[in-house]
């Protein structure tokens, strides 16, 4: 096919400044791959990023220090240019199905080196970087030469899959939660990803599955999606019944993926001793916990998920053969001028669950 000169894409100023603009389509050379987006997803982050809030936690990769940038790393699209040795390195040919993880890791630091790639030093992460990575809410991009590359079949419609990447969040997530078989556990937050949590909890055939939400349309995809029990934690009394159905003792793993600082606290105290809480949520502030509950009181077990390391073909796997049910989470589907309503139907979540921009 041929390739443009200038493509659309949305480009960010600063807080609340995004704009659609006309920029030149990148150009790939050794290594790079250059793709012409099929689908890209609205992610929390984004949302988070839009009003302002560091979600990386470093003034470093600050979105408003390196603009204007191209945000999105929500995405999947078709080869359309392979530099020099880009084929032979990804095994990609053009018109191929694929997508970049969303880190693009240094390859050289220790972390690197001890194949712990997603914790790498110096890497660079899609939409937040000016030059380095740009993102995907744009009619083309580049993928660098060091960047984690997946063919896509296709099977997997574009729109779903767009999300690849959150889902391959969600497996860590639940993969750090070292579920046992017959533990109970408690996801809270049912956005896209802890759906695709509780997907995958479910594989891990726990003895009773909880999910936690304050929209009841969620929380009704929730127990289509695998959950035993879904409580809207709006009405009160969530601990109180998770205590009452565990005889007083509180839940094995309590997976956090809300983004709301109290959904911290609510763990701790559902958790049992020697239970195991998973911190998966990028949240817009510090927040505040009890840390004698985490150590005098129950010595629990807390564990981080950062991002999807070695997830990637598991997510691919899962939205394939129907273990996770992407069309159920794809809610709305907008062209890409649309981003603002995109951006304000992702933050309200009224009757939403993942809102995808269409170049």
């Amino acid at each position: 096919m041929t390739i443009p000169e200038m493509m659309r894409a949305v480009r960010v100023y600063g807080i609340e400044d995004y704009r659609l603009e006309t920029v030149p389509v990148p150009r790939v050379g050794p290594g790079e791959v250059l793709v012409r987006v099929l689908a890209s997803g609205i992610c929390a982050s984004d949302v988070k990023t839009f009003g302002g809030a560091r979600v990386w936690g470093s003034a470093e990769i600050d979105p408003y220090i390196v603009t204007p940038v191209t945000p999105g790393h929500e995405f999947v699209g078709e080869v359309v240019a392979l530099g020099e040795g880009a084929a032979e390195r990804i095994g990609l040919q053009l018109g191929d199905r694929a997508i970049s993880e969303q880190i693009v890791p240094c390859g050289q630091c220790r972390f690197c080196l001890r194949g712990q790639y997603w914790m790498c030093q110096r890497h660079d992460i899609y939409g937040f970087i000016k030059d380095r990575a740009e993102g995907s809410w744009a009619e083309y991009m580049k993928f660098p030469a060091g960047a984690l590359v997946h063919k896509v079949p296709r099977e997997i419609p574009a729109n779903q899959a767009a999300l690849i990447e959150p889902m391959a969040c969600a497996i860590h997530a639940v993969q750090r939660g070292e579920i046992e078989l017959g533990d109970v556990v408690v996801i809270a937050g049912m956005g896209p990803i802890g759906l695709g949590m509780v997907s995958v909890a479910r594989l891990k055939s726990p003895g009773l599955l909880i999910a936690l939400d304050m929209k009841p349309h969620r929380l009704e995809l929730a127990r289509r999606f695998g959950a035993d029990l879904a409580i809207d934690v709006s009405q009160g009394g969530a601990i109180e019944q998770v205590m009452e159905l565990t005889d007083g003792y509180g839940c094995d793993v309590y997976i956090e993926a809300t983004g709301a600082g109290p959904a911290v606290s609510q763990g701790l105290q559902m958790l049992r001793k020697l239970g195991t809480m998973v911190e998966f949520s990028v949240h817009a502030g510090p927040v505040a916990v009890d840390w004698s509950i985490i150590g005098d009181q129950k010595e629990l077990n807390i564990h981080g998920a950062h991002l999807s390391p070695y997830c990637y073909p598991l997510a691919i796997q899962y939205l394939a053969d129907g273990r996770i049910d992407g069309a159920s989470l794809v809610s709305h589907v907008l062209p890409l001028e649309r981003y603002l309503e995109g951006i304000e139907i992702a933050h309200t979540g009224e009757e939403s669950v993942k809102v995808v921009l269409k170049p």
